[in-house]
């Protein structure tokens, strides 16, 4: 039975950089995300780079049935995931009160429901053959309540208490999970979320290839149960750590202005 990788949200953006890396290091691929056309390009761009087997799946993470079209995939091709990367997420900008109600469930659907659906459907899998690694992709919006992107912050501080989770029950049985938490990347995530941000947010905007690198390498050489790229956002967290949770939304709602 063949080896494969399946990341969402493999079209831009982070997905598509871990994309890249993975198939350097020799992964066959399954690559998951909305656009079909964007997804092929992707698939052509690391097939000239690299000699691995690239599936592609155009499938909407937001409908309820995505995760059984995957499953029914990989079963029909007879693979074995050895690795799961979550990467794909939605995000919002807004007031909750006057934000779009299927908007923010749809985020729920994406970040939470088929992050857990998918994780649930491969971990069993895992856990029976003693092999195999979980990435989920949360942020450093994990570490705090987010005015203005409050539904977002949420569903980031599921996955990452999820994944800690998960990493204390299986690190004893040879499945590797990670949280990767990044800070603000310059991708095209906050354009399509509307998301503003204040000067202070703008300075400390990391490459997607830099964070991809860190998370990656972080991923497939250590066993750490959370990865925070970048050093002003590791003093970040550990400067909310410290603080009151009080002050922390106040800064957060400057952070992100409306």
């Amino acid at each position: 039975m063949d080896k494969y990788t399946i990341i969402t949200g493999a079209s831009s953006g982070i997905g598509y950089e871990l994309s890249k890396l993975f198939a350097k290091g020799g992964n066959n691929l399954i690559l998951v995300a909305r656009n079909y056309e964007a997804l092929y390009k992707v698939k052509e761009e690391i097939s000239k780079l690299s000699d691995v087997d690239i599936e592609v799946l155009s499938i909407d993470l937001s409908n309820e049935d995505s995760v059984e079209c995957i499953l029914d995939f990989v079963k029909k091709k007879n693979i074995f995931v050895d690795n799961l990367v979550n990467n794909a997420g939605l995000g919002d900008f807004g007031e909750f009160s006057k934000s779009d109600y299927k908007r923010q469930l749809d985020m729920i659907q994406v970040n939470i429901m088929a992050l857990t659906k998918l994780t649930k459907v491969f971990i069993e899998d895992m856990v029976q053959r003693g092999t195999g690694s979980i990435l989920n992709v949360a942020s450093t919006a994990a570490f705090a309540p987010g005015s203005n992107m409050s539904v977002y912050y949420a569903t980031k501080a599921f996955v990452l208490s999820f994944t800690e989770a998960l990493y204390e029950e299986n690190t004893k049985k040879g499945i590797r999970v990670m949280a990767l938490c990044p800070g603000a990347v310059n991708t095209g995530f906050q354009q399509k979320a509307g998301i503003k941000k204040s000067k202070l947010a703008k300075g400390n905007i990391m490459a997607q290839e830099e964070v991809a690198i860190i998370g990656y390498t972080k991923f497939i050489k250590t066993n750490k149960a959370i990865v925070i790229p970048g050093f002003k956002n590791k003093l970040l967290i550990q400067t909310m750590r410290i603080l009151p949770r009080s002050l922390i939304r106040k800064i957060i709602k400057r952070v992100n202005k409306g």
